[in-house]
């Protein structure tokens, strides 16, 4: 269950909070914590037409990061900008160049983040992501913020331009500017490879996975969430960029067990020759799947705990069983 760090001024003023991407799996578990405190007024934008499942707890607009978006009608008095609105996408066919990754990833977010700084905000939290350090890590080594940055797909590009736009700005305005890289986010809701994954172990499939020895860093949705909010209000955050993970690094074979565990199962494993899996892998087209299942991507978070004092406040256990179990809720219903 999440734990709930009340971070309201003492003289009871609301904080008036602003979440992009609100309807995203992240932003939609971001607004559901910070909805639910009295001291906190939460406005979150979805995507134009993309229709509401409830209005009840916070202020809803409608915007288009991808367009021209005139954002200062919904900025007056808002304290705190969480933007977690993105691309993420693999390319399509049209858009082979990643033009749609720098509309909203680069573009989008500083035209919002120009505007909040000439309407006052205070602080704006920018979701990046790892891939702006780079795919993959060396064996006993760790991404550091400090690294130089070596982003390899148009998703990283972007998030790292932005980043740079958005210190830039900070920088000659009063609007202060908080940068968090997470890796794989995972928890109740997860799509795309994770979901796979997840699948993969519940139907019992045999895996070939068992020889792979490596390390990669996840974290759970509650462990960022409760990052955000450290961020919203721990004064040494401003200027940051912070690395994030459930501080428990593991093997994909270990975490294949883990999951299986969550559903009281057996994971079922074998080995193959490392050449062997390789050949498989490119015959059906799945060098790249195999590749982030067998490589490491460690990140070090000791400068995040360091600064604000901050701890991972749920297990990869307990929110990889919170994952099941609605994965399960999910297929039920």
């Amino acid at each position: 269950m999440f734990e709930y760090r009340d971070i309201s001024h003492a003289d009871n003023i609301v904080k008036k909070i602003l979440v992009t991407g609100g309807y995203g799996f992240i932003g939609s578990r971001l607004i559901e914590v910070l909805a639910a405190q009295p001291l906190m007024q939460v406005t979150t934008s979805i995507r134009t037409q993309r229709l509401p499942r409830s209005q009840s707890a916070f202020n809803l607009v409608e915007m288009d990061l991808s367009q021209p978006t005139d954002w200062r009608a919904h900025l007056d008095g808002i304290d705190v900008i969480v933007h977690t609105a993105a691309k993420a996408h693999q390319l399509s066919n049209a858009d082979q160049n990643g033009r749609s990754f720098w509309q909203i990833n680069q573009e989008g977010t500083l035209a919002l983040a120009q505007q909040a700084a000439a309407q006052g905000v205070k602080r704006f939290i920018f979701l990046s992501s790892i891939k702006v350090n780079g795919e993959f890590t060396q064996p006993g080594e760790a991404f550091r913020a400090s690294d130089t940055p070596s982003p390899s797909d148009p998703y990283g590009q972007s998030k790292l331009e932005a980043e740079i736009q958005l210190q830039t700005l900070s920088a000659s305005t009063d609007m202060e500017v908080v940068i968090i890289r997470p890796p794989l986010v995972y928890g109740p809701g997860v799509k795309a490879n994770f979901y796979n994954l997840i699948s993969w172990v519940h139907r019992g499939i045999p895996l070939p996975l068992a020889a792979i020895n490596n390390k990669r860093s996840l974290l759970g949705l509650d462990n960022l969430i409760s990052l955000i909010i450290t961020c919203m209000e721990h004064p040494s955050a401003a200027g940051n960029v912070f690395m994030v993970s459930d501080n428990q690094d593991l093997s994909t074979p270990l975490l294949l067990q883990e999951v299986a565990h969550a559903f009281n199962q057996q994971a079922r494993l074998f080995s193959l020759p490392s050449s062997v899996l390789r050949m498989a892998a490119k015959t059906l087209g799945k060098e790249q799947a195999l590749r982030r299942l067998s490589s490491n991507l460690q990140v070090d978070i000791s400068p995040t705990q360091r600064i604000l004092n901050w701890q991972p406040t749920t297990t990869l256990q307990q929110e990889l069983h919170r994952t099941v179990q609605a994965y399960l809720e999910t297929k039920s219903s």
